[in-house]
């Protein structure tokens, strides 16, 4: 088993535009409403490209800040690992119209924002990090893969990490084959976990989280109004984890990592 400390945390989903906001919801103390979700402008990046900046960018640095912010940490001092399962599915579909077109002239700005790594380049960029970076994709399984890749490097390189998961939909034709109702987006700051009896004095909000394989089926959300989201985004495959760190409550949850293969996360509040 892996052990870390949760240090810092921002979520951006339908109805849930900040981890302050969501905690409440997310633990059951208010009634949650699936309002559509508000993208805001990534306040890191300068003008002109903030202008230029798609969904995914935006999504994936709104939560980066927020989570980076709770931690108290330096960006600048945050490896990161960046995971979605979809990348910039707009980007994706204005490209391949601009290559069905006669002229198939395609835009530097387009061509630059294709790569799966957009949104990790952006961070970077924006704080200014010279850490290293990982972008992967595991279709569904993204946000555990994304978690396993963060803890592992975490542990070997006795580091901080920073994790950001996000997905946004599809426009068509490409959303009747893969539809993704909406956009979701989250982050961890995770640190590798000190000894046990060297635990230092608990911090509000915050988790020790142990993680390692299981043969165990996936853990549907604690509240049946969040499960269709958990089912119809990989990143909210996040979830039923959320949840119990909103309630502050001890837990195992279950998420998948890869085809046929799942993480066991057991939370401890601080």
């Amino acid at each position: 088993m892996i052990e870390l400390v949760l240090t810092g945390v921002g979520v951006l989903g339908p109805g849930l535009p900040d981890w302050t906001s969501a905690a409440p919801l997310l633990a059951a103390l208010e009634p949650w409403s699936p309002t559509p979700t508000a993208v805001p402008a990534p306040i890191r990046l300068p003008a002109n490209e903030r202008r230029r900046a798609g969904t995914v960018v935006k999504a994936a640095l709104a939560v980066a800040d927020e989570a980076v912010a709770m931690a108290a940490t330096d960006p600048t001092s945050l490896a990161t690992v960046f995971s979605s399962s979809t990348g910039d599915p707009l980007n994706c579909h204005q490209l391949c119209e601009a290559l069905a077109t006669s002229e198939r002239l395609v835009s530097p700005t387009r061509f630059t924002n294709s790569v799966h790594n957009a949104a990790a380049g952006c961070w970077h960029i924006a704080t200014h990090s010279m850490m290293p970076s990982t972008s992967l994709a595991a279709f569904d399984a993204s946000f555990g893969a994304g978690l396993l890749e963060a803890a592992v490097q975490c542990v070997h390189a006795a580091r901080p990490m920073l994790l950001v998961a996000v997905d946004v939909p599809y426009p068509e034709p490409l959303h009747a084959l893969r539809p993704l109702t909406d956009c979701f987006a989250l982050a961890f700051v995770v640190a590798p976990a000190p000894p046990r009896g060297l635990t230092p004095a608990p911090q509000p909000g915050l988790a020790r989280l142990r993680i390692g394989p299981t043969d165990e089926p996936q853990t549907p959300c604690v509240a049946a109004a969040f499960e269709p989201l958990r089912r119809s985004i990989p990143a909210a495959r996040a979830l039923p984890l959320l949840e119990r760190l909103a309630g502050g409550s001890a837990g195992r949850v279950v998420v998948e990592a890869a085809d046929g293969w799942r993480l066991a996360v057991e939370i401890e509040p601080a």
